[in-house]
């Protein structure tokens, strides 16, 4: 028995080589067949907000049925221009789906489609192993530290329990072993029920080989919740600047390394806004994750700085927290067997203010570089001035 084949495309690991950022390409807006122009017409020509409305309560949207999450909606209005907030709720609706649209047009959504039959059919076929994996139940998933200091929601309470290795990248205990245990067995059950039943198992991107995506066997609404609950929080505090206050969407799943898994990772950066990277286990030497700079998409293939250069070793259970855009790859493995959970978290009002911005001092490294010479070569300019002033000065 076999499945109708599935979306050719799927999230990608956006290689460093290829230059192309984190995979969204800027995109006309798209209008679906039969809305009215004159809905949305008077605001195409708007920008969003760079900050969000704190003070404007969003209208629900729990009604909405669609490819985007109500989620998706309720943050995005905050973004809208002024002359937009209070207007009818169609109206609203209907700027924000043109918005989102330039980052799915149609033959997307028709992949899409086809990969939500895939996974409609898995859900109605396969019996999970461990039920109370499929919600949330933090006593059980999360250490007592990490919990305590996602309740406190603060900077301080978060980095008592954190290292920083190197800016912008978190290193903190997370996960209980009895979860690991429970999420291994879980992924290894679902492995063999897939090749018991010879479907077509979708793998997490175009670099891994072995591994197999969470959110496609019933786990999305879950890791939802872990993401909104878990991970926010603390994106808000340490990421604001790429999306980290405004994460509505992700992507899941695991990867298998060892000597007859995928043994290695090339330097790429990720199709997120903010990654979350747990080791599960088993027993291994080697595959040591190492970091080399954070980048936009203009920067992409720069050099690395010495004080960027950062090598991260694995211990089940621990998480590394790190901006998508951090560039980075996994050393191979010289023995067992690796497997690590990924979140990448995503935020669709970043992805659309990003594309006002030309470069991004406040968080990529070689913009920052290329301020830093422009200012220090306005100051020497303005010294030369100073002192051919002062020259021909009389006194």
């Amino acid at each position: 028995m076999a499945l109708d084949s599935p979306a050719e495309r799927r999230d990608e690991v956006v290689q460093v080589a290829m230059g192309n950022g984190n995979g969204v390409a800027p995109l006309q807006p798209l209008r679906p067949a039969g809305r009215p122009a004159a809905a949305t017409a008077p605001y195409l020509d708007r920008r969003l907000r760079l900050n969000p409305n704190a003070e404007h309560k969003p209208q629900d949207y729990s009604d909405v049925r669609g490819e985007y999450a109500p989620a998706v909606y309720s943050a995005l209005e905050r973004h809208l221009p002024p002359s937009l907030l209070d207007a009818d709720r169609d109206v609203k609706l209907h700027f924000m789906r043109d918005i989102l649209a330039r980052y799915w047009p149609q033959g997307e959504r028709n992949k899409v489609q086809r990969h939500k039959e895939y996974r409609q059919r898995i859900l109605h076929l396969y019996k999970p192993l461990h039920e109370e994996l499929y919600n949330m139940h933090p006593s059980t998933f999360f250490l007592p530290t990490f919990l305590e200091a996602v309740r406190s929601n603060s900077e301080e309470s978060f980095r008592s329990f954190m290292t920083e290795p190197i800016p912008g990248v978190y290193s903190f205990a997370m996960l209980q072993p009895t979860f690991c245990e429970m999420l291994l067995e879980e992924v290894e059950n679902f492995e063999k029920w897939v090749h018991a039943m010879k479907f077509k198992i979708m793998r997490p991107n175009t670099m891994n080989k072995y591994g197999a995506v969470l959110d496609d066997f019933g786990l999305e609404a879950m890791l939802n919740q872990f993401m909104e609950q878990f991970v926010a929080p603390i994106s808000r505090v340490f990421y604001p600047e790429v999306g980290g206050g405004t994460l509505d969407s992700h992507h899941a799943f695991v990867v298998e390394y060892g000597k007859d898994r995928d043994v290695e990772l090339g330097f790429h950066v990720d199709d997120s806004e903010v990654t979350l990277n747990v080791c599960l286990g088993k027993q291994f030497s080697g595959g040591e994750l190492y970091f080399r700079g954070i980048r936009c998409e203009n920067h992409v293939n720069s050099e690395t700085q010495h004080e960027e250069m950062y090598d991260y070793t694995h211990i089940p259970g621990q998480a590394v927290l790190h901006r998508g855009r951090h560039r980075h790859g996994a050393r191979a493995i010289s023995s067992g067997l690796r497997i690590n959970l990924l979140l990448w978290c995503r935020s669709s009002v970043f992805r659309e203010m990003k594309k006002y911005q030309k470069d991004f001092p406040t968080w990529c490294g070689e913009c920052q570089r290329e301020k830093r010479g422009r200012q220090s070569q306005c100051v020497k300019a303005t010294k030369m001035a100073f002192l051919r002033g002062a020259g021909g000065a009389t006194i």
